[in-house]
C-alpha cells in the first residue's frame, strides 16, 4: 500500500492547525503571564503538537513529559499505567497538560487525577483534537482548551497513528476502515 493511499480524507490542513495552534499558544501565554507554567505533553501522538505549541507560547515555562499505556502487546489492559513519569516538581506550580486528542477520556481522566494528586496551584488540559462522541459517560474530563472538535472517526496525521504509521504527516486526515480493521 501506498504511503496516502490508506486515506480517505483531508479533515484538517496544514495551515488550519497551524493557525489554531498560534491562537491557544497566544491566549494561553496572556493566561499565564508571569506564571511560569509547566506543561506536561502525554506521550507519543502530542509530539508534534507539543512542539509547534511551545515555539509560539510568549512567556517562560517549563517543559515535561509522561507516557501512560493501557496495553500490554496488542491487547488493552483496562487499566492505565505510568510508564514514563514527570521529573519537575509540581506542587504549587500552573500545569498544563498538552495532549493531541481527547477521545473516549479514560488515558486523559487517569493522568489528569494522577496530576493533580501531586497538588499543583492549577491543572489544565489542552487539547488539539477533541472527540465528544467517543467519551466514555462514565468519565467526566474536558479540556479548558481545545483546538478543534472533530466527529467520530478515524484520524491520524500530526503526531496521530494507526499502527505506529501516518504521524509525520503535516495534517490530520481519516483512515479509510480497511486500514485499521485488518
Amino acid at each position: 500500500m501506498e504511503f496516502k493511499e490508506g486515506l480517505s480524507e483531508i479533515l484538517l490542513t496544514e495551515e488550519q492547525i497551524q493557525a489554531r495552534v498560534r491562537e491557544m499558544a497566544a491566549q494561553i501565554s496572556e493566561e499565564y503571564r508571569g506564571k511560569d507554567p509547566v506543561f506536561v505533553g502525554v506521550l507519543r501522538g502530542v509530539v508534534v503538537f507539543f512542539s509547534d505549541f511551545i515555539r509560539h507560547f510568549d512567556d517562560f515555562c517549563q517543559i515535561d513529559f509522561m507516557c501512560v499505556s493501557s496495553y500490554r502487546g496488542t491487547q488493552s489492559t483496562g487499566e492505565c499505567i505510568i510508564t514514563k513519569d514527570v521529573s519537575i516538581e509540581l506542587r504549587n506550580r500552573h500545569v498544563i497538560i498538552l495532549e493531541d486528542i481527547l477521545d473516549t477520556g479514560k488515558s486523559l481522566d487517569f493522568c489528569y487525577n494522577y496530576l493533580l494528586a501531586k497538588k499543583p496551584a492549577s491543572l489544565k488540559i489542552c487539547t488539539l483534537l477533541d472527540k465528544p462522541d467517543r467519551r466514555k459517560p462514565w468519565i467526566d474530563i474536558k479540556a479548558d482548551y481545545t483546538g478543534f472538535v472533530i466527529p467520530d472517526k478515524f484520524v491520524v496525521g500530526y503526531g496521530l497513528d494507526c499502527n505506529e504509521r501516518y504521524r509525520n504527516l503535516p495534517y490530520v486526515a481519516v483512515v479509510k476502515p480497511e486500514v485499521y480493521e485488518k
